[in-house]
Order: structure tokens, then sequence, then C-alpha cells
């Protein structure tokens, strides 16, 4: 044994004191795939950064091909409908939504009042009396023209894409077309 520690403490003082020593998997360390912004050669422009193919949709998106303009809005109206099924859990997964994410401007019944109201910011209509600033009822609002509006925002109120996913857009939308009744 103490033949053993003596040669390692002979073998690790002659080393270089520069060096970190033996690596465990050095290709953790010293990858050989390209980072995004480094040249490459492979590619007639030198850039590692491809464009992808034109047409393509990336693994998990989900493609709205309405632009946002109010044809769009009207389009996306018409066209749009629903894929999930109405479950009774559907509905109560897109009102613990829409309390999260909605009501704060929308208040918990849809009908305008919600917190950023009392603190001076401007009402948006109330989901079964008001009128959409794009015309028409808020109680008439279809499920394409209320994901349009989730997706893109339209006046004081933003993008939620970025927040809700696809799915939980449409339990959100459930949840809206019940508060319209009210």
């Amino acid at each position: 044994m103490a033949v053993v520690i003596s040669a390692a403490v002979v073998i690790s003082s002659c080393k270089d004191k520069r060096s970190t020593g033996w690596e465990y998997a050095p290709n953790m360390y010293e990858h050989i795939a390209y980072d995004p912004d480094q040249k490459n050669n492979n590619f007639k422009d030198g850039k590692t950064a491809q464009l992808p193919p034109a047409g393509t949709t990336p693994v998990g998106f989900v493609r709205f091909d309405y632009p946002n303009t109010k044809e769009g809005y009207e389009t996306a109206g018409t066209e749009v409908k629903s894929p999930l099924p109405q479950t009774p859990e559907n509905l109560a997964e897109g009102q613990q939504l829409f309390v999260a994410f909605c009501s704060p401007c929308h208040g918990k019944e849809g009908q305008g009042n919600g917190l950023v109201v009392a603190h001076g910011f401007p009402a948006p209509p109330s989901y079964s009396k008001g009128n959409s600033s794009r015309g028409g009822a808020m109680k008439d609002l279809t499920d394409g023209k209320i994901y349009h509006t989730i997706t893109y925002g339209v006046n004081a109120m933003g993008s939620y894409a970025s927040q809700l996913d696809p799915t939980e857009r449409w339990k959100v939308i459930m949840y809206v077309h019940h508060l319209q009744t009210l």
C-alpha cells in the first residue's frame, strides 16, 4: 500500500503544473458539433445556422395560417373550429387558465371588471353584454375569432401565444363561450 501511495505522489509531482489532469469523457468538454454561430465550410454560405426548408413545420408547433389582419380575423372566424371535445375536464381547466391569465383584465365572470381596471387601465368589453372593437356583439364571437385574438392580441390586449399553448387556448375559449351566456 505504501508503495502505491509513494508511486502516486512521485508521478503527480513530476507532472506539468498547468495540466488539468486526466479528463473523464473528454467529448463532453470538447464537442465535435458546430456551434450555431460558428463558421461551417459544409454549407455554401459558410454558416452553421441554416434556415429550415420552405413549408416545413417545427416539431410540436401548431400552424395557424391566418394573418394578423382584419381579413385574417374574419376568415378565422368562419373557418376555425375547436378540435377539443366539450368535456367537464376541459371546461374546468379552461376556467383555471382564464382565471390565471385573463381575469386580471376581463374579470372572473368576463364582465370587463378585472383588477387592472381598478388601477386605471381601460376596461375590456363584457363577454355577455359588450360589443367587440372589430364589430359585433362579444356574445357572438366564434371559436376562430377568439383564437385569433388570443394568438395575436387586439387593442390594449397583447398576444398570449407565448403564455398559452394551442390546446390551452382552446380550453380558455370553451370557458369564454360559457361566460358569453351569463
